[in-house]
């Protein structure tokens, strides 16, 4: 004797149910595009603020550099992207550090 796979019994009101659980009218984007800046400031060195971008992000020494050098002459850098959490707690951070940083959504 062999059994039969045997399908789900659906009724109207079973297949109402699910369309409202997985269907849905708002489109959820994810939370990605913040970022971290730190700004220039007259009072922190540049070995220093290299050092801190070395120390907090573990970025390379040309990396950190770069991102030093773009503080300096741009008056800004980018220097962390993710989800807004993780953007608050890096600025933070840095501010703990004592650089002038903030997170803003990303455009």
């Amino acid at each position: 004797m062999s059994l039969a796979p045997v399908a789900p019994v659906r009724s109207p009101e079973t297949e109402e149910a699910t369309e409202e659980a997985t269907g849905t009218d708002e489109l959820v984007l994810p939370d990605v595009p913040w970022v971290t800046i730190v700004w220039n400031d007259p009072v922190n060195l540049m070995t220093y603020v290299t050092w801190v971008f070395e120390t907090y992000f573990g970025y390379p020494r040309a990396k950190a550099e770069k991102l030093m050098m773009d503080v300096h002459t741009k008056g800004r850098a980018v220097v962390s992207n993710g989800p807004r959490e993780s953007m608050e707690r890096d600025a933070e951070s840095l501010q703990g550090y004592g650089l002038w940083a903030t997170f803003e959504k990303d455009e």
